[in-house]
């Protein structure tokens, strides 16, 4: 009886993780795609720092590859948008995880994607899209300022609900 109310719990767990990455996956898309700055889209980074609070490492890259693909489908925009989350968003996801800090979440942000994510696009771009031979690094100055301000806008709204003492309750209700 113990193990049917202990799966019962798990799935209802699951369920809420599901909605709420889905949710924040069409927020990340309705930001990005009506509030857009030219090669940059600090809006994804933005819920990829409160993804990776609420829902953490897999949960926060599920969020960042759905928003990228909706990018890509519906926008029309390049890989970029799926490579540019999903590193950052698994890292800062498992920084906080292990930490229990926002500012981790920001600093795995940052690197995975700002650094991380803007190395592994140059070979991609290069053979999808006939990226001339340039530098590996060709991404970086691009993808660290905009995950930079990104991420610590959604920490900024995290410090706020953290205050209001609204982000734990938050938390909770989305893990019980």
């Amino acid at each position: 009886m113990n193990n049917t109310k202990q799966f019962k719990n798990q799935k209802k767990l699951s369920i809420k993780k599901q909605i709420f990455t889905a949710l924040l996956a069409c927020i990340g898309y309705v930001l990005n795609t009506f509030v857009y700055f030219p090669r940059m889209a600090p809006f994804q980074h933005f819920i990829n720092v409160i993804a990776a609070v609420f829902l953490g490492p897999l949960w926060g890259f599920v969020c960042a590859l759905l928003t990228g693909l909706m990018r890509m489908i519906l926008n029309g925009n390049t890989i970029l948008a799926v490579i540019g989350a999903v590193v950052g968003a698994f890292l800062s996801g498992l920084l906080y995880q292990k930490f229990h800090k926002l500012k981790w979440a920001v600093i795995g942000e940052v690197i995975g994607t700002g650094i991380i994510s803007a190395i592994l696009a140059y070979p991609f771009m290069r053979a999808f899209y006939g990226l001339p031979k340039t530098s590996i690094f060709t991404y970086v100055p691009f993808f660290a300022p905009a995950s930079f301000v990104g991420a610590m806008l959604g920490c900024a709204l995290l410090k706020t609900l953290q205050k209001t003492k609204t982000l734990e309750y938050l938390k909770s209700l989305l893990n019980n």
